[in-house]
């Protein structure tokens, strides 16, 4: 039956169409109707045992699906009512059940149950649906803040993330669809009272002018039909409208309704003695004595029984915690929890509090995010969670940056104030406090609100303390990133990429390299700026030359030759470029100093050869910079990994490529040489 499901809905919904038009036997209505109740009470009953309304969120489709089969069951009716006298055994039974020897009395019942389906209940639920589909969506926006805010802290992870937002929208979607499909049932309830009318008015017609019969048969006969068929259909319509406010009234909870309301109905011992006690003198108030004193006994053995279950709960609670407590402190859980240590801190004073506090329009968590994602873009790495927590030894607008739980970054701002820096083309100087900026160490002046204006005029950049810690912590994690990516990390990212690419990653891990060793290049390439994002042009090479060497330095030069397009186009921005060479003797000196291990290769150079490099390299430095231009190192291929290790006790930082990473479409205009 579920593997058709799908299949014997579509079925259902046609044929309940199909009733509008088609004439149906009496036996087959009595079946419908039958059918039509007892749908009712499950919708009813699933409606009370559900915890959370998104567990019934089919709710408003069913809605819409049952008010057409009452209504094509009420057309139906009609047509068996009007035309035959007669509508089946079901309707003609609730007739005479309800009407009796009284058909006046039979109306006034019916027309009771109609302004109680109308008035009171469908009203009341179709109020409910429009005031909850109104504050769902207006609390949309503080719920995704709040879960960024905990994807943030570290409090959930992504997966959780996903699920509640996901959740949230689901929220939203329902009580959108119940604000509509509460009209369904309020149209119903406007239609049964209508098809009454017509059933009464027009049977009686019918009866006198057609068939013949006396006005008190005629009256009699269509009033008990009208009345039996309005009350089989009102009577699951009720339901339904039982059902629909239970459900839009209903709060999410850890068990279902009838659970609940026993729990917190006759939870407050002192609330059944005070009834109790009201019930005793109403009884000698003149009131008949017997029913209040029999229910004055019944709430006050209730509230006893309830009071000594608390107070037993509570002993064997408290006794519970205590063990707990002592398991807790023997558990050597409680040291090993100690040795974490957060990938990526941000520690703040607590004068930068209003920045990360989105109830006073900070907007710090959501740069976080937006950093998570420019790395992934620039770097080509899943950042890890970071961490906010606030410092109260630290000053109050000053901040730190944590890698693996040592500092690395400080920095300090100015709130409600602004940073503006010279560019370069700036004119004029601003009054202000003189200070440096964190990120990249330029001079810059704090500017209050009134010159920002000015300041832009002027051509000074001018950013924001949120814009300020988001660049600094950015830079950080670009400069440390290396050190953030793991092998787990390393797993995962393989993983990402095997699902369009399994053979490639199958004929790498583990046939060729370890995972190991495909970190250390991923990490090599990280700590010179370069992407490892085209991780598909990565492994290509990796599956080339890894059958030829298991050096992770060697695999990473020719890693950084396959990707010379990217590194181009990271590093150089027109299609001519200024570049430092290195002397022929400068490079062969190289050479004959790397060394072979069986460990990888090394370089092993005279201290006063070193120097000399050094001074010759600083010296190109500094002219390339009195010209405005950034030092981009250019060697052999050979040579490019060693010159760099000399490099970076130089100048760290400094851009050294080889000539097969750059694009041929490169124009390379030499104008300076390092020499020995």
């Amino acid at each position: 039956m579920f593997k058709f499901g799908d299949i014997i809905v579509a079925i259902a919904v046609i044929a309940i169409v199909l009733l509008i038009i088609i004439p149906i036997p009496t036996f087959l209505m009595d079946l419908l109707l039958t059918i039509n109740i007892s749908l009712s009470l499950i919708i009813l009953i699933i409606a009370m045992y559900i915890k959370e309304p998104l567990q019934f969120s089919i709710f408003p489709s069913l809605l819409l699906i049952t008010t057409l089969f009452r209504l094509s069951l009420n057309i139906s009716s009609t047509r068996l009512i009007l035309g035959n006298a007669d509508a089946g055994n079901v309707i003609e039974a609730f007739g005479n059940f309800v009407i009796g020897s009284n058909s006046i009395v039979g109306i006034i019942i019916y027309l009771i149950i109609v302004v109680i389906q109308f008035m009171v209940i469908t009203k009341g639920a179709e109020r409910v649906a429009e005031v909850s589909a109104r504050f769902t969506l207006d609390a949309m926006p503080g719920k995704q803040m709040a879960i960024d805010a905990d994807l943030n802290s570290g409090l959930i992870s992504e997966g959780e993330a996903k699920d509640r937002r996901k959740k949230v929208q689901r929220e939203a979607d329902f009580y959108g669809a119940m604000d509509g499909a509460s009209k369904f049932v309020k149209g119903d309830a406007i239609a049964g009272i209508i098809i009454t009318i017509i059933n009464i008015s027009a049977g009686f017609a019918i009866g006198i002018l057609q068939k013949g019969m006396e006005m008190t048969e005629a009256a009699a006969i269509y009033t008990n039909l009208t009345v039996g068929d309005g009350l089989v259909s009102q009577i699951p319509a009720l339901l339904i409208s039982t059902a629909t406010g239970i459900i839009v009234t209903r709060a999410a909870s850890e068990s279902n309704l009838g659970n609940e309301m026993i729990k917190q109905l006759f939870s407050q011992p002192r609330a059944l003695y005070i009834a109790s006690g009201v019930l005793i003198i109403l009884a000698f108030t003149g009131l008949p004595p017997l029913p209040n004193i029999i229910l004055s006994g019944l709430l006050s053995f209730m509230a006893y029984t309830l009071q000594k279950t608390i107070k037993e709960a509570e002993m064997e609670q408290e006794i519970r915690d205590q063990g707990n407590e002592a398991d807790e402190i023997r558990k050597p859980e409680n040291v090993m929890s100690l040795l974490q240590v957060d990938p990526i801190e941000l520690e703040f004073g607590y004068g930068i509090l209003p920045l990360v506090d989105a109830n006073q329009g900070g907007d710090l968590l959501d740069r976080l995010v937006m950093i998570r994602r420019q790395c992934a873009l620039d770097l080509g790495i899943v950042v890890p969670i970071i961490r906010l927590r606030d410092n109260i030894q630290l000053k109050p607008n000053e901040y730190v940056i944590k890698i693996k739980g040592t500092d690395v970054a400080n920095g300090e701002i100015m709130f409600d104030n602004y940073l503006a820096m010279n560019p370069g083309t700036a004119e004029g100087d601003l009054d202000g406090i003189k200070t440096v900026e964190p990120a990249f160490g330029l001079p810059a002046v704090w500017i209050n609100e009134s010159q920002r204006e000015k300041a832009e005029m002027m051509g000074y950049t001018v950013v924001d303390p949120p814009s300020i810690i988001a660049t600094h912590l950015t830079e950080v994690i670009k400069a440390h990133s290396a050190e953030l990516l793991g092998r787990q990390d390393v797993q995962k990212l393989l993983d990402n990429i095997k699902e369009s690419y399994p053979a490639l990653v199958d004929e790498v891990l583990p046939k060729i390299l370890s995972l190991g060793e495909i970190h250390k290049v991923l990490t090599n390439l990280l700590k010179e700026n370069i992407s490892i994002r085209d991780l598909v042009t990565i492994m290509e090479a990796l599956a080339d030359y890894g059958v030829l060497t298991k050096d992770t330095d060697m695999l990473t030069e020719y890693v950084r030759q396959s990707m010379s397009r990217a590194i181009t186009k990271r590093f150089i921005n027109n299609k001519k470029v200024k570049v430092i060479t290195l002397a022929q003797e400068l490079e062969q000196t190289i050479v004959d100093s790397v060394q072979q291990t069986d460990y990888g290769s090394y370089i092993s150079i005279d201290p006063q050869a070193t120097q000399s490099i050094a001074a010759s390299l600083m010296k190109e430095i500094q002219k390339f910079m009195s010209i405005g231009e950034q030092p981009l190192i250019l060697t052999s291929p050979m040579v490019r990994m060693y010159f760099k290790r000399i490099a970076e006790g130089v100048a760290p930082g400094l851009i050294v490529l080889s000539y097969n990473e750059i694009d041929p479409s490169i124009e390379v205009q030499s104008i300076g040489m390092v020499s020995i």
